[in-house]
């Protein structure tokens, strides 16, 4: 199976085409809350950091377990388009939408009772209060954030993006007007954050939405609704719940390391340094993603397609991709050190203790480049219960644990959280590649064809034929 020059460079190509879209996707996606926050940022300190507790906690228990379930839709419908399954990707699609809904039920319930969970968590009384009123007021933009998670991925894995960059940057701009209208204008204060927040939401659900109810290019993946799709309901669940499980407790595990930084001494400082920390890596993180989903889509497509070679060359080529990335980042933040810190605050104790954090920083996101690239081949590949295991054992067995240690017992204080990030991540890293190196491509292959819907009896037949030792669909490739 050797690989032509002509070959690494067309991959290449096509995933840098991917890429960028899906980087500019996430972006516009992430600065939504960005633009709400730093429009409340200017009434007080209390609406301040009410809306940033309130958005770490809807972030934790709501949009990342969305973005999570969604995940499994890298597979089914990346997969499923490679197989030439078109119908399938709607089908999937609409399965994901019912059961991210109906998982929004129970979350909202829990956002409405905000406050005396965070009561609870030892938090202040009047942030707690404003943090439930502002949740509350976000729980229509969660079931719009529900479908819209399925609709990217649905649009994401036929490798039609340049219509969500169109969309979601018009949203970010409208975005904009709504919350100066809200909450400059009106003055409606943090409710006018979060409503400007849900209009937005919905605005771009609706217009991706009608997007592939009109365009020719969504007519043969999305035929209409169907009663296979609740039919389905528990074989995406199986995906789903551990894709969830997946990017949740990595995600968890940060919002973790923010809670402990509370308890040392001089909280309010360790807490500020540690929030520059992990905005900056939440910020630079966009990039890696974007390079992992147009990885996740690559790799799903071939091997739906039946093509181990291709896939396999994919996960090259996605893999070298991030490293390049990670090696960018790693110099851009070691070169930026010392000046880094004064785009969040010109606090010179905050400054200070904020450079010897970041060769610490600089290597997190070496180290998380590297590990989104795996991440995005484990969705591809279908991978998402190991990621979730490989993720419970590196950050709650090991990571979590030796942040304690290192920062209450040996006083490394917040250079000791921050080193459990990075030990949680060298174990993923180390465990994605060897599961990565010992993939059998071919078995691959197979698996993506049935999981796609292809005939499981077909590849039997085949696999029974003594004269041939290769299965059809990949032999095809071959």
């Amino acid at each position: 199976m050797g690989l032509s020059k002509e070959e690494i460079t067309e991959e290449t190509k096509k995933q840098l085409w991917l890429s960028w879209p899906m980087i500019f996707v996430s972006v516009f996606q992430f600065s939504l809350q960005l633009i709400s926050l730093m429009f409340v940022g200017h009434l007080s300190e209390l609406p301040l950091a009410a809306v940033s507790l309130s958005t770490s906690i809807v972030n934790a228990t709501g949009f990342m377990l969305m973005m999570g379930l969604s995940s499994a839709l890298d597979t089914f419908c990346g997969q499923a388009y490679g197989a030439k399954q078109y119908h399938m990707l709607g089908v999937h699609t609409q399965a994901a939408m019912v059961v991210l809904t109906i998982v929004s039920i129970p979350i909202s319930i829990i956002w409405v009772f905000l406050e005396p969970i965070l009561v609870l968590l030892h938090q202040n009384k009047d942030v707690a209060a404003l943090a439930q009123l502002y949740a509350r007021y976000l729980i229509p933009s969660l079931s719009a954030n529900a479908l819209l998670r399925c609709i990217i991925k649905f649009l994401q894995t036929q490798n039609i993006l340049f219509p969500m960059v169109l969309a979601t940057g018009l949203t970010t701009l409208l975005h904009l007007l709504l919350c100066w209208a809200f909450v400059q204008k009106l003055e409606i204060g943090i409710k006018g954050s979060a409503i400007a927040f849900c209009i937005s939401n919905w605005f771009n659900t609706i217009v991706l939405a009608l997007y592939i109810r009109l365009s020719p290019s969504c007519r043969p993946t999305w035929t209409g609704f169907s009663k296979e799709s609740l039919h389905i309901i528990p074989k995406f669940f199986r995906l789903a719940f551990p894709s969830a499980v997946m990017v949740c407790l990595e995600a968890w595990a940060f919002e973790i390391t923010v809670i402990l930084s509370g308890l040392l001494p001089n909280a309010k400082l360790e807490t500020s340094v540690l929030s520059i920390c992990l905005n900056t890596a939440g910020i630079l993180w966009m990039v890696p993603f974007g390079v992992s989903v147009a990885g996740s889509t690559r790799i799903s497509n071939e091997l739906g397609a039946g093509k181990p070679k291709a896939a396999y060359l994919a996960v090259k080529v996605t893999m070298f991709l991030n490293f390049l990335v990670g090696l960018v980042e790693f110099s851009v933040l070691m070169s930026l050190r010392k000046v880094w810190g004064r785009a969040f605050t010109n606090v010179h104790e905050v400054l200070t203790h904020l450079i010897p954090m970041m060769p610490i920083l600089a290597s997190v996101k070496f180290l998380d480049s590297i590990l989104t690239g795996f991440q995005g081949v484990a969705r591809g590949c279908g991978w998402q219960k190991l990621g979730a295991f490989i993720n419970l054992g590196s950050y709650y067995i090991l990571g979590v644990p030796f942040s304690v240690v290192s920062a209450f017992v040996f006083h490394m204080k917040g250079q000791g959280l921050f080193s459990g990030i990075v030990v949680a991540l060298i174990v993923q890293v180390v465990c994605f590649l060897v599961a990565t190196l010992r993939a059998n491509w071919e078995e691959e292959a197979k698996k993506a064809f049935a999981r796609a819907g292809g005939s499981k009896v077909q590849v039997e037949e085949h696999e029974g034929d003594q004269s041939v030792h290769t299965p059809f669909i990949v032999q095809q490739s071959l």
